[in-house]
């Protein structure tokens, strides 16, 4: 099987790989494991010196490196430089703070001596998507070498060159090339290398569909597994924000990575009262946003990743429309191209309503009140981020307590940072990426008591 590296902007195939074989994967699988035996017995100045050098290199070939990800899944240049300084920064956070966050922690205990020692495990899967290549990456990577334990990454098979250049900065920033390796394989062999008794746990961000059937082996082999899937996050305006700032970061919000980010506002539930008011911005904000090359400065955002998640965004708006949504700007498709997009009386029972629209597309609710702001924002399967707008903030901080979600900013954009756990509720996933909680999640947390 041939995976391609295909531009979005203009369809061409740039490069071809040929998938490699059972056999390959097992010899990268036998490296890793050979790695990983002296990989956990360094210590972390070591560990410390080498990814603080791979924040340097990324923060070097930032450029080379954003213009692969413009090339392979349409990323505008600005964004895709702003990805690479983001996975610099996790590599920083983690090179300064794993030892800290993985000293021994002490236990009050009766009598003697008690604490938690953490350890690592072993060789961890990371299964990871196409619209944020390198950055969803280096949130599992940074803190799982750091800890002491190897990586095999299996990419989207959109992003072939970026899934390489993440294996090339970590060689040459000098880790053992063991220690972080790429797949270049189909989802067809993904459960082969899960009943591997050598890999020891998994990491997915994905869909929901990819989720449940990696939890699923991976829960027959009795490993751990981390898992961030889809997201419809409410953004939430109440009658008492600031409805121009909220308007225009809403408009970023939902439009980052072109609209094709599992923690983009796509929900904006808005106070019957200042709705009109809100929407003469945000549209506003919407017809400013200018679409065409991404590799220009001359543009916000250029086509969505592949053509068939276009067509599929296509079918969900016109679906919603046919049962009476309402488009109040946007609503077309050319190729892989979509116009920035917001649809109003938008009711239960519409694809708007029900699934997650991966891409430009805003769908805006009316609630009668805040009390029925937070039904609208809890009534999704999903339940990753929000954010809620009030400049009550004692309001607000009751409130967000009341929303089913993962994280919920107040009067902010809601992104992932290295320093904040991140991850869902309901069939947005479960675990933790980031911070102290994400470094945790793949080691043995083993209790030692002396006497």
């Amino acid at each position: 099987m041939a995976i391609e590296s295909r531009n979005p902007y203009n369809n061409e195939v740039v490069k071809t790989f040929q998938e490699e074989t059972d056999n390959q994967v097992f010899d990268k699988i036998e490296l890793a494991e050979t790695t990983y035996r002296e990989w956990k017995t360094t210590n972390f100045t070591h560990r410390k010196e080498l990814m603080l050098k791979t924040a340097v290199l990324l923060r070097d070939r930032k450029e080379q490196y954003a213009n692969l990800m413009t090339l392979e899944m349409g990323k505008a240049k600005r964004e895709a430089i702003g990805e690479i300084e983001k996975c610099a920064l996790a590599c920083d956070y983690y090179a300064e703070n794993a030892e800290k966050f993985l000293s021994n922690k002490k236990l009050d205990v009766p009598e003697g001596e008690a604490y938690v020692a953490h350890d690592p495990i072993g060789i961890v899967l990371a299964i990871m998507p196409w619209n944020f290549p390198f950055w969803q990456v280096f949130r599992f990577l940074a803190p799982n070498l750091m800890a002491g334990n190897v990586g095999l990454l299996k990419h989207a098979s959109n992003v072939p060159q970026c899934a390489l250049a993440i294996e090339e900065v970590l060689v040459d920033a000098g880790f053992p090339k063991g220690c972080f390796q790429t797949l270049l394989i189909s989802s067809s062999k993904v459960n082969m290398i899960l009943d591997d008794e050598r890999v020891k746990a998994a990491t997915l961000t994905g869909s929901e569909g990819a989720g449940s059937k990696v939890a699923e082996r991976a829960g027959k082999n009795l490993k751990k597994t981390v898992l961030e899937l889809g997201g419809s996050d409410p953004f939430i305006v109440l009658k008492d924000a600031d409805i121009e700032k909220a308007a225009k970061t809403g408009t970023k919000a939902r439009m980052i990575n072109n609209g094709q980010s599992c923690i983009a506002a796509k929900r904006f539930i808005l106070e019957e009262s200042i709705a009109d008011e809100f929407l003469e911005i945000f549209k506003s904000e919407f017809e400013n946003i200018k679409v065409g090359d991404p590799s220009s400065d001359e543009f916000d955002y250029g086509s969505m990743a592949r053509e068939d998640l276009a067509e599929e965004l296509e079918e969900q708006v016109n679906k919603s429309v046919k049962k009476g949504a309402k488009i109040l700007i946007g609503g077309k498709r050319d190729k892989a191209f979509f116009e920035p997009t917001i649809l109003t009386d938008v009711k239960a029972g519409m694809p708007a309503y029900e699934e997650e629209l991966f891409g430009p597309v805003a769908i805006v609710l009316i609630a009668k009140d805040e009390q029925h702001a937070i039904e609208l924002a809890n009534d999704s399967r999903f339940g990753l981020g929000g954010s809620l707008w009030s400049k009550d903030l004692d309001k607000a901080k009751k409130l967000v307590r009341e929303v089913e979600s993962g994280a919920v900013y107040i009067n902010k954009l809601m992104a992932s940072h290295p320093a904040v756990p991140f991850g869902g509720v309901k069939m947005s996933g479960y675990g933790r990426e980031l911070s102290e909680m994400g470094i945790k999640e793949f080691v043995n947390q083993k209790t030692v008591w002396i006497d």
